[in-house]
């Protein structure tokens, strides 16, 4: 048993660690390829610190990677299986949003499978 709850543990902290719609953004918007800050800032709508703490939380618990490039630093999606989690999610729950039906474009564009 305390195998599994170690298991358990850890799934709860990945699962946490998605709990946050920017997080979301973030990953969508990594998912056409490397960014630099700047660009995932531009993409996701909220401000550099916020972002920039969203992607630390994200490198930290290894679900990004970065490389630094002079005063730039480049983001990229690190653990892929995180992105098959979350689409396989909001494909479930967009799914089933009846009132605010989503096109299915919408949806197959969420987190494509490029990565």
């Amino acid at each position: 048993m305390e195998e599994l709850d170690r298991v358990f543990e850890k799934v709860s902290h990945y699962f946490s660690l998605l709990s946050e719609p920017t997080r979301l953004r973030i990953l969508h918007a990594l998912c056409g390829g490397e960014r630099s800050v700047n660009d995932v800032v531009t993409q996701v709508g909220s401000s550099q610190t916020n972002v920039s703490r969203h992607l630390g939380a994200m490198y930290q618990a290894g679900v990004l990677s970065r490389r630094r490039e002079g005063n730039q630093v480049y983001y990229t999606i690190a653990d892929t299986g995180v992105v098959e989690i979350c689409r396989a999610v909001c494909v479930q729950v967009a799914g089933r949003i009846e009132e605010e039906a989503l096109p299915e474009r919408a949806v197959d564009g969420f987190m494509p499978r490029g990565n």
